[in-house]
């Protein structure tokens, strides 16, 4: 019987699958594609300094980010360039392949094309059904299945508290600009939009996208008709975006008898933006930390691996309540709020703050300066305010 069973391919899985291997443990990871990292759903835009405690492969960073443009429902905008690279553009398929051939070099199995339909936990082990009829058995299992929760709702987990829609695609563009990020009902209600650029060893790109509470496909239409002309965009026949859903909270727990959800499978993504390589690495890593222990103690009860969650939550919590409260008020403001936030972005310090705080990975000392400025704090939740 294998020690575990990793059911998804991605940084999440491949960081569990790594850890433990490594530390002498029978893993087998099932992705159900033929190809890691396909098809590609994320932006692909990580922190700088997340690079080496991820043990990025070189050859999986595609080009520096150091500028982005912030663009308000009315149109106007405000640029902002840190001193320093702050964000790169990653290729995840190059990416999850080096984190994959990392796992298979530490010793665990990685089986592509191979879809789980059934995971059933019991007294003894856990048992794997895939798409073939083959059931597999372990001591233990890890959902890292990415944003979807068939399983999850299967085995009581629950499903995440938030979700919004989001559609992108990689296209060919001929003028690459700096990053922007575009605000406003018309473009992306309840979310924003985005260009960025990307620079590859045979050509010039740009990840065009947007998160919104529905139609996200509608919506990635209005924000590539708004940069086509700018960006030079080539749009080949038949080219559609990628959609998927986009957790931005939790799921009720990420723990059950025999078994754990990592990364986006447990809705550990950054609430303000949706982002969630960095924390599908760290929670794996964490979680991988947990088994190895409980496996040796041959305990791993629910009431065992709840000490996994409680990890995760001492070291993510505070940031993601942070982004949240962000996040409730933020959903709620109207265009002509969001407009009067640029204003004073321009004019009223608030870019200092910015500049002084704002981190890729970490919102939260951002978000808590921004709260206690007392204009801020009136566009904000001026509109909660009128309507209390």
């Amino acid at each position: 019987m294998l020690d575990v069973v990793i059911i998804g391919g991605g940084p999440g899985g491949m960081s569990v699958a790594r850890t433990l291997a490594a530390l002498g443990r029978s893993i087998t990871v099932l992705e159900e594609h033929e190809a890691i990292g396909m098809p590609v759903h994320c932006t692909g835009v990580l922190a700088q300094d997340a690079i080496e405690p991820l043990h990025l492969p070189a050859e999986s960073v595609l080009n520096p980010l150091s500028t982005v443009k912030f663009v308000a429902p009315a149109g106007h905008s405000f640029e902002y360039t840190t001193a320093t690279t702050e964000a790169v553009v990653i290729d995840r398929a190059v990416f999850d392949e080096a984190l994959s051939r990392r796992a298979e070099a530490a010793g665990a199995t990685v089986l592509r094309g191979q879809r789980v339909t059934a995971v059933e936990p019991g007294d003894h082990d856990v048992r794997i059904t895939l798409a073939s009829g083959e059931i597999m058995t372990a001591r233990a299992a890890v959902l890292a299945c990415g944003a979807n929760y068939t399983f999850q709702r299967r085995l009581g987990l629950g499903m995440p508290s938030t979700f919004l829609q989001s559609a992108q695609l990689e296209l060919p563009a001929d003028r690459l600009g700096d990053v922007e990020i575009h605000f406003g009902s018309e473009i992306a209600p309840k979310g924003f939009a985005w260009a960025v650029p990307v620079q590859r060893s045979y050509g010039t790109f740009v990840r065009i996208g947007v998160m919104a509470d529905a139609d996200a496909g509608e919506y990635f239409s209005r924000m590539l008709a708004r940069v086509r002309e700018r960006w030079s965009v080539a749009v080949p026949d038949a080219s559609s975006p990628r959609r998927r859903m986009l957790p931005l909270g939790g799921v009720r727990r990420s723990y059950a008898n025999r078994i754990l959800a990592v990364g986006d499978a447990a809705g550990l993504v950054k609430p303000t933006t949706g982002g969630g390589i960095y924390y599908s690495v760290v929670s794996g890593e964490i979680a991988a930390e947990v088994l190895h222990s409980a496996l040796a103690a041959d305990n791993l009860t629910a009431g065992a691996l709840r000490e996994y969650e409680r990890r995760w939550r001492a070291r993510f919590q505070p940031e993601f309540k942070a982004q949240l409260a962000l996040r409730f008020v933020a959903q709620r403001m109207r265009d002509t709020d969001i407009d009067a936030l640029f204003e004073l972005a321009k004019t009223d310090g608030i870019l200092p703050i910015v500049r002084q705080t704002a981190r890729f990975n970490r919102h939260r000392d951002f978000i808590l300066a921004l709260l206690r400025h007392q204009p801020a704090r009136r566009a904000l939740f001026g509109r909660l305010a009128s309507s209390a």
